[in-house]
């Protein structure tokens, strides 16, 4: 019984560790030409460069933007490093 809890409470914070994804991001608007660097969560099952942009374009498009790439996914520890690069488009989408 003993090792079935120590075996739950691992799954649990291993769960809990995954629980958050973020993506980092290039995207453009024409006339004028604008580009963006951006940092987004996206949702635990798009935590791959494909899924998040599939999860991402929609969301740009809504607001003129065209997707170019997905640089990265990663944990909640990638986010600081990249606060200050993201500007007004950090944890915008």
């Amino acid at each position: 019984m003993k090792h079935a809890v120590l075996i739950l409470a691992f799954l649990a914070s291993a769960s809990a560790a995954q629980a958050e994804c973020y993506a980092d991001y290039k995207a453009k608007r024409d006339n004028p030409l604008q580009l963006q660097y951006g940092v987004a969560q996206v949702s635990d099952s798009a935590c791959s460069k494909q899924a998040a942009a599939r999860e991402l374009a929609p969301k740009l498009k809504a607001d003129g933007w065209t997707l170019l790439t997905v640089l990265s996914t990663f944990g909640p520890d990638g986010l600081e490093q990249r606060k200050a690069s993201a500007g007004q488009y950090f944890l915008r989408y």
